[in-house]
């Protein structure tokens, strides 16, 4: 059985200061940034909500019930933690109107209602806004201006985040059992969930070795290169003079293997070193291939946008930052401090 440790390698700060992280769910806040405007008429209600202790199945589960519609029918761009403090967009295909008072529930707080004529799809929003307090740390402003400037320079790796594989990485066991045939069959929902922490797995995999060698953020033979702000990739040529200004002006980034079936794209250098490392994990990678994904490219480097980080009290710290979709908030704050749970 493959074993799951979110031990990964970091590329910053050898010995960083010890922080409480997630103490109250006023500690994490995540406001979801859409990145286009709403038409204003449709048959799809837009709620735009806040909520606090609860996750976003809850409230999906709630706006179903409430405007007596399934759960499949509601729609949103993305799953938001529990234990948090979340503005996020929802949909729903009804001609209900939704306010607070609606929900009976002093966590969901309605915040803005719109209609719209599509549902909103997973994946469609751009990005995320973070928040977040960290508690019981001591560090001067020498420390903070340190910090700021590395991250803001060189970025951070791209890590999936913990959450991603479930309580104790049980995900990844619950993977191998399903492509182990055990069970045969299981809700599309919980399957999807699956099937992501197993090519999350393997990402973070050749992610580590990457950043064990110091080639994370840089080019080598064979490299596939991501587009910054864009989910497009392109073969980077040997030999091209114009790749390291690239990568130093943050315009493009490395990328690693999101599996799927067929051959790696990459090539040379880097096939080899993502051939080996995936293969190392033969229940996953031949289990995504036989489930049918589509092999695509993900960034190894992530740069935290609008980056401020200030004290906020005695022995407080507040970090803000902004990541694009599908981007974890808990890979930046694991190259800053040293706190459970990241």
């Amino acid at each position: 059985m493959t074993s799951y440790s979110p031990d990964f390698p970091h590329a910053h700060l050898n010995e960083k200061p010890q922080a409480g992280f997630r103490q109250a769910a006023q500690d994490f806040a995540v406001e979801e940034e859409l990145g286009f405007q709403l038409s204003g008429s449709g048959e799809h209600l837009w709620l735009k909500v806040e909520k606090n202790g609860l996750n976003t199945i809850d409230v999906a589960r709630l706006i179903a019930e409430k405007t007596a519609t399934r759960i499949q029918d509601v729609g949103y761009a993305g799953l938001k933690d529990k234990l948090a403090v979340t503005r996020q967009w929802f949909s729903v295909k009804s001609s209900a109107e939704l306010g607070d008072t609606d929900f009976g529930e002093p966590a969901i707080k309605i915040l803005d209602s719109q209609r719209n004529a599509r549902k909103l799809r997973r994946g469609i929003h751009r990005g995320n806004a973070f928040r977040i307090t960290l508690r019981d740390i001591s560090v001067d402003s020498a420390w903070i201006e340190s910090v700021s400037s590395t991250l803001a320079a060189q970025g951070v790796p791209n890590y999936f985040g913990p959450q991603r594989f479930g309580h104790g990485g049980n995900n990844i066991a619950r993977a191998e059992a399903l492509f182990n045939g055990k069970p045969a069959k299981l809700p599309r929902f919980q399957r999807g969930i699956i099937l992501s922490a197993a090519r999350s797995f393997l990402f973070n995999q050749v992610l580590a070795a990457r950043v064990i060698d110091g080639s994370w953020n840089q080019y080598i033979p064979g490299e596939l290169m991501a587009l910054a702000g864009s989910s497009s990739v392109f073969k980077a040529e040997e030999g091209d003079q114009a790749i390291p200004g690239r990568l130093v002006a943050m315009d493009i980034h490395p990328t690693g293997p999101l599996w799927g079936k067929g051959e790696l794209v990459s090539a040379g250098q880097v096939k080899s070193l993502e051939q080996g490392i995936i293969e190392k994990y033969e229940v996953l990678f031949r289990g995504l291939a036989d489930a049918g994904l589509k092999q695509e490219r993900r960034a190894l480097r992530l740069i935290p946008e609008n980056l401020r980080i200030k004290t906020a009290g005695d022995n407080e710290l507040m970090v803000e930052f902004s990541l694009p979709t599908g981007a974890f908030a808990t890979s930046v704050l694991r190259e800053m401090v040293s706190a459970p749970g990241l």
